[in-house]
């Protein structure tokens, strides 16, 4: 009978890592959002309502990018509603999680979190009950600088650099029956 052998070399390099192995997501499922990353009233929260604790663990982990918004809440969610003044935005049922969406937390907070956190932001555009007209929308507001209704929407919502988000998921889990609008592969 033969013995197999491992040898450990922490100096012995095949390949580098891609940085994007380090990432993650973020959802409005449970405590992920609300009371995960943004607690405004907690005592460790910052000016912004987010979570200094959860932040510092984020960067010991060293997390490189962020998607957002993460899982099955995307596919029903309409980002239009997580933009603008907190107190105008619409409280909605959320289809996914069977739960009340407050949309207190949207992409602007979001592009915020990202920046204290040092991650990039990887956006996810709602595939099931959206259209690429709402995703381009949720892209030229993200992205364009400025001069058109969308990128003006964001300036005139307190952020006038654009967020300048390179990398763009296209929904999720579609091909899953339990996914909201529901893709077979042909039509994903």
């Amino acid at each position: 009978m033969s013995k197999a052998k491992i040898i450990i070399d922490k100096d012995y390099q095949l390949a580098s890592v891609d940085k994007n192995i380090f990432g993650s997501f973020i959802e409005h499922l449970g405590r992920a959002v609300y009371s995960g990353i943004y607690e405004p009233g907690h005592p460790l929260a910052d000016e912004n309502g987010f979570r200094t604790d959860v932040l510092e663990l984020v960067k010991e982990l060293g997390v490189t990018i962020v998607r957002y918004p993460g899982g099955n809440f995307v596919s029903g969610y309409n980002w239009v509603d997580g933009i603008g003044p907190k107190g105008s935005r619409p409280r909605r049922l959320d289809l996914a999680w069977k739960s009340i969406e407050t949309n207190e937390f949207g992409i602007d907070e979001f592009a915020d979190w990202c920046k204290k956190a040092g991650a990039e932001i990887m956006a996810a555009v709602n595939l099931g009950t959206g259209t690429p007209q709402d995703a381009g929308n949720m892209l030229e507001y993200c992205n364009y600088p400025g001069g058109s209704y969308w990128s003006d929407l964001r300036i005139k919502n307190g952020h006038r650099e654009p967020h300048a988000i390179k990398t763009w998921c296209l929904g999720n889990e579609m091909d899953g029956p339990w996914q909201i609008c529901h893709l077979e592969a042909d039509d994903y």
